[in-house]
C-alpha cells in the first residue's frame, strides 16, 4: 500500500506568505491615514483608538457598515482595483454622517479566492484614499483567503466605520417642520448602488463594452464611467453642522430618494422634489433609454444625480447652498417639506 503524500496548507489554497506579504504592502497605506488618537500601527489582533473625550459632555458613537455590491464585478472585468476602497469608505462614513458624526476610524475586511499582494494592495490603497478624505484613521482590518469560495482574482469587501457627536447635536430629523427645504448635493454617477440593473441594461441588454465610448458619456470609457468612486461627504458638510442648523440629512443609496428621504421625516410630513431642479448626469439617461428603464423605476433605484440631502429652515438653506458650493461641491435647492393631505399618501413626491 503506497503512502500518501504530505500536504499543507498552501496546497490547499491558503497561502500564508502572501498573506504576510500583502500586510507589510498596506502597513504604510494605514499610516498615511492615522489620526493623533491612534495607539499602535497594524499586526497586533486589534486596533487601538484613545479619543478626546474632554470637550463633549455627552458623547455618542455612530457607527455604520457597508459594502460595495455588485460594482464589484466591473472592478474584476476591467482589472481595475483602485477606487473600489474608497467606495466602501464613502458607503459608510456618509451613512454616519448623516446624523452629525465626525467619522473617527474604519475597519475592512476583504476576503479573496486566491490572495494577490498587488490586488490587495490596490483595493486597500483605494480604502486609505478613502480614509483621508474623510478624515478618519484606518484602524485595522481583516484579509482571509477563502479558495473555492470566490473565484481566483475575485473578492468581496465591507467596511465598518464609527463616529463620535455631542447628544444635543445629534441630527435626527425629528425638528423638520413643514416649509422647510431640501438641499440636494450632486453625486459623482452611480455611486454603488443599482448596479445588477446597470449592468443588465448596459452590458447585456445594450451590448456596450467596458473599454467602448458611448457617445453621452462624453469620451469616457464605461468603465471609467461605471467605476467613479463614490463621493464622500463628509468635508463639505461636516463644517456646515457648526455654522448652521441642519434639521434632517440623508443618503442617497439604494432606492434612490424615494426610498431614502423618507426616512428622517417625522409622521404627517412629506418632501415634494423638484427633479428638474439638477442636471441628470448622462450615464442615467443613457441607462434610461437603453432598458428602457421607466422614470419611476430609475427614481427608485438611482440617486439620479443627488447623493446627498439635507433639509433646512427658508431662511438658512439658500446660505448653505452657497457654502457648499464654495467648499466645491454642487449644491442646489431641490424641493420643500409638506403637510400630508392625508394617510396613505407617497412620502416623496417627484414634480
Amino acid at each position: 500500500m503506497s503512502k500518501k503524500k504530505e500536504i499543507d496548507y498552501r496546497q490547499a489554497g491558503v497561502d500564508i506568505a502572501a498573506g504576510e506579504a500583502a500586510v507589510e504592502r498596506i502597513k504604510g497605506l494605514a499610516r498615511s491615514t492615522y489620526r493623533p488618537e491612534v495607539l499602535r500601527d497594524l499586526g497586533g489582533f486589534a486596533g487601538f483608538f484613545a479619543p478626546d473625550l474632554g470637550g463633549y459632555r455627552q458623547p455618542v458613537l455612530v457607527s455604520g457598515c457597508d459594502g460595495v455590491g455588485t460594482k464589484l464585478k466591473l472592478a474584476f472585468a476591467a482589472g481595475n482595483h483602485g477606487t473600489i476602497g474608497e467606495d466602501c469608505v464613502a458607503m459608510c462614513v456618509n451613512d454616519i454622517l448623516v446624523h452629525g458624526a465626525e467619522p473617527l476610524f474604519f475597519l475592512d475586511y476583504l476576503a479573496v479566492g486566491k490572495l494577490q499582494p498587488e490586488q490587495v494592495e490596490q483595493v486597500v490603497a483605494g480604502v486609505a484614499r478613502g480614509c483621508r478624505i474623510a478624515g478618519c484613521a484606518l484602524l485595522g482590518g481583516e484579509t482571509a483567503e477563502m479558495p473555492g469560495f470566490y473565484e481566483p482574482g475575485e473578492y468581496d469587501l465591507a467596511g465598518f466605520a464609527v463616529g463620535l457627536v455631542e447628544r444635543e447635536q445629534l441630527v435626527d430629523g425629528r425638528h423638520i417642520r413643514a416649509g422647510d427645504l431640501l438641499v440636494g448635493i450632486a453625486s459623482t454617477g452611480l455611486h454603488s448602488n443599482g448596479y445588477a440593473l446597470a449592468r443588465k441594461v448596459l452590458l447585456e441588454r445594450g451590448g456596450f463594452a467596458l473599454d467602448g465610448r458611448p457617445a453621452a458619456l462624453g469620451g469616457l470609457t464605461l468603465g471609467e464611467e461605471m467605476l467613479r468612486p463614490t463621493q464622500i461627504y463628509v468635508p463639505g458638510v461636516l463644517p456646515l453642522l457648526k455654522r448652521f442648523t441642519v434639521k434632517g440629512m440623508a443618503h442617497i443609496t439604494g432606492g434612490g430618494i424615494p426610498g431614502n428621504l423618507p426616512r428622517i421625516l417625522p409622521p404627517g410630513l412629506q418632501a415634494v422634489v423638484e427633479s428638474g431642479s439638477w442636471k441628470v448626469p448622462p450615464v442615467f439617461e443613457l441607462i434610461a433609454g437603453s432598458g428602457p428603464v421607466s422614470r419611476r423605476e430609475m427614481f427608485g433605484t438611482f440617486n439620479m444625480g443627488i447623493g446627498y440631502i439635507m433639509v433646512l429652515s427658508p431662511e438658512e438653506a439658500p446660505r448653505a447652498v452657497a457654502a457648499l458650493q464654495e467648499s466645491g461641491l454642487q449644491a442646489a435647492l431641490i424641493g420643500r417639506i409638506t403637510a400630508m393631505a392625508h394617510d396613505g399618501q407617497e412620502r416623496v413626491q417627484l414634480d
